[in-house]
């Protein structure tokens, strides 16, 4: 089954990641990249991105058949999503426990959403 690992952040969270001494940092990096290597090799890592600052991003809509866009970011809340990881695991259990490795979920948010799927439709 396919899971969407979704990671929150906040500002004062980059201002302190800004601030931290370059071990700490690669401390951080080092424990993303072992993530990776090691979903990677399981086979159960679809994909992983980091997202660009919410300020770089669109808003679209369609009204009346146009499509209208307008510059982010959009909410007034305090957590944004920053990155995400499509993994596909035997269960929730397994998707959560690789949420509870994410850097993020030990002063952030991770969120672990089971991705829907439409079988037998004509499309």
């Amino acid at each position: 089954m396919k899971y969407l690992v979704l990671i929150y952040t906040n500002a004062e969270a980059r201002r302190l990641w800004e601030q931290l001494p370059e071990d700490q940092q690669a401390a951080g990096l080092r424990a993303y990249a072992e993530l990776n290597e090691e979903l990677a090799a399981s086979g159960e890592m679809i994909v992983s991105e980091s997202l660009a600052d919410s300020s770089l991003a669109r808003h679209v809509v369609v009204r009346d058949g146009q499509p209208m866009a307008t510059d982010g970011p959009f909410a007034e809340v305090k957590e944004q999503l920053a990155g995400f990881y499509l993994v596909d695991c035997d269960s929730i259990e397994r998707a959560t426990e690789i949420a509870g490795r994410i850097p993020e979920a030990q002063a952030g948010h991770v969120e672990v959403r089971p991705v829907r799927t439409y079988s037998g439709l004509e499309m």
